[in-house]
């Protein structure tokens, strides 16, 4: 689960995380969210990036992978300017910016005052003390940049009984709470089932996070 694994994934297509429309919950949950600031870790090049673009937000995106960061800007038609900062190559087109690097070398610094974070398929992909990892930094992040409005739409596949089988990794409301309550407030927003068979049932969660 080190980088070149998923530079790897990318360079092979294997990229089953990519949808190829919008997510779902993210149209239910952040369509009346006003035009903020969202930051969205392990973007990939994610059709939400538009999407929340088009609602009149300033994305923020972070991707370890050049070619995913291209890859969006490429097969979307957008023009788009390229600049260097540290560790960083920062993509950026009208309201998206992409910081093209390691997820875990990003600074406050670097990011504007947020509003939101939207995660649907990062933490997800990290087995459980990568999780622990990244939580501990997006708060770290989030308690530097974070409006007081802020709030964090999260996505995550629960598998019962659960197993470490992945990525994706199943994430329980436990491990949730033990990840971020500490910091945020955590409200289940719904349930749904994906697959169910007699061996185990696995379902998609949805979080809202708040100060």
């Amino acid at each position: 689960m080190q980088p070149g694994f998923w530079l790897g994934r990318w360079e092979r297509g294997e990229t089953g995380w990519h949808q190829s429309e919008v997510e779902p919950a993210l149209v239910e949950y952040f369509s009346t969210l006003s035009p903020t600031r969202v930051l969205v870790p392990l973007c990939g090049k994610s059709l939400d990036l538009l999407w929340l673009a088009s609602r009149g937000h300033e994305v923020w995106g972070v991707e370890l992978s050049e070619l995913a960061v291209r890859s969006f800007f490429s097969e979307n038609s957008l023009e788009v300017s390229e600049t260097t900062r540290g560790k960083f190559n920062r993509f950026q087109s009208g309201r998206i910016t992409i910081l093209q690097g390691d997820f875990f070398d990003l600074t406050s610094e670097m990011l504007p005052s947020l509003g939101a974070v939207y995660d649907r398929a990062a933490l997800i992909a990290l087995p459980p003390m990568m999780r622990r990892r990244y939580a501990e930094h997006l708060l770290t992040l989030v308690q530097a940049r974070a409006e007081p409005s802020f709030v964090q739409l999260q996505l995550v596949l629960e598998r019962t009984p659960p197993d470490e089988k992945g990525p994706p990794f199943s994430v329980s409301a436990s491990e949730m709470a033990t990840l971020y309550r500490q910091k945020l407030n955590i409200t289940n927003l719904g349930r749904e089932t994906l697959e169910e068979n007699p061996d185990q049932k696995l379902e998609e969660c949805v979080y809202r996070l708040s100060l």
